[in-house]
């Protein structure tokens, strides 16, 4: 089969592998559709170490092509979504309640991490019946794909967040995770949503999706103008989703005591991410930093496909690039380098 890969740091290109064969707890996916994400980028970089010829990619659906000889719940044919994060439910931190963190720090980031990711014509999913989701009839797999992560990072965003109903909120940066941040500080019943963003269209997208107001970083102090919106008291919740040492102290500074900092952004570069010393309260102003990982799973992924069949969010406007399989050097260099206003690229197989 087909496969693209990071060959070293800073390196990708496409690789013939063999179709991966199923464990007994396991199945192997068809691919249909996938999203590129900055993680990739951040991979390909070095932002988790060196890799050789790994497949890149951790957002797809597909249909099941094999399965092994103990799974129960899904057969071949079956159209499903894998989350970008899939556990060992067995381990003692998945028993510990959290699963992202399966075998250790980041352990259930198996795809394009630990083992191949999804950017192949097949890939393999580990204990199956807990990791796989069958997609309803009424959704299509280009917006499926959306629940791998942009959904759930995003609203894990907000749910992290402790967000009150009637709550004032910052969502810090309006990428596709930032987005969906927003869109969950709506479903979680925000009164106030501040979105911070300096491009045209990202900004509109903020509004769609539940920003009452934008704050543009290019134009005007953020954190001034965050504080003159919430009539000078911080928000309750301020989610940082970019991954940036400045934007995560711009977090730390808007949020009112008692408030929550909730992280979803892959702090890709730095030895340090700093926490401005006196807006903390010298230690000691009740600020929570909740930190957390694209929360995966069959359960998971169950709850926000409920999501789009209801009609509650629609991440199609998202999607600003698609290009084929074949063109993946060329969609990869687009979403890589943020060229032509791209938000998010779809991958057809």
């Amino acid at each position: 089969m087909k496969a693209f890969v990071m060959k070293e740091i800073g390196r990708v290109g496409f690789l013939e592998k063999p179709v991966p064969r199923p464990g007994p707890n396991d199945a192997v996916v068809r691919t249909t559709r996938a999203l590129i994400c900055t993680s990739d980028s951040h991979t390909v970089q070095g932002g988790i170490g060196p890799r050789e010829n790994l497949t890149l990619g951790h957002e797809a659906v597909g249909v099941v092509h094999e399965v092994g000889g103990e799974v129960k719940d899904f057969k071949p044919g079956d159209r499903v979504l894998v989350g970008a994060i899939t556990p060992d439910w067995g381990d003692l931190n998945s028993q510990n309640g959290h699963p992202s963190q399966s075998g250790g720090a980041l352990g259930g980031f198996q795809f394009a991490n630990l083992k191949d990711g999804v950017f192949a014509e097949y890939f393999h999913v580990n204990d199956a019946d807990a990791n796989l989701a069958k997609i309803p009839e009424s959704i299509s797999d280009a917006d499926a794909v959306y629940c791998a992560d942009m959904l759930s990072t995003g609203f894990m965003g907000a749910e992290h967040g402790a967000i009150p109903i009637g709550g004032t909120v910052a969502v810090v940066a309006q990428g596709p995770v930032g987005l969906m941040a927003t869109a969950g500080a709506r479903l979680r019943g925000a009164g106030l949503i501040i979105g911070v963003e300096s491009v045209p269209s990202r900004q509109k997208l903020a509004r769609t999706y539940g920003a009452d107001e934008i704050v543009d970083f290019t134009k005007e102090d953020v954190v001034e103008r965050i504080m003159e919106l919430t009539g000078g008291q911080g928000v309750d919740t301020a989610i940082e989703a970019l991954g940036a040492d400045v934007t995560f102290q711009t977090c730390v500074k808007v949020t009112k005591p008692g408030g929550t900092v909730s992280n979803t952004g892959y702090f890709g570069e730095g030895e340090f991410v700093r926490i401005p010393r006196v807006e903390w309260g010298v230690g000691m102003a009740d600020k929570t930093i909740a930190t957390g990982l694209c929360p995966g799973g069959r359960l998971r992924m169950e709850r926000l496909l409920r999501i789009l069949a209801g009609g509650r969010v629609d991440p199609s406007h998202l999607t600003t690039h698609e290009f084929r399989f074949d063109d993946m050097e060329r969609a990869f260099e687009v979403s890589d380098k943020k060229l032509e206003d791209v938000v998010k690229v779809m991958i057809t197989f």
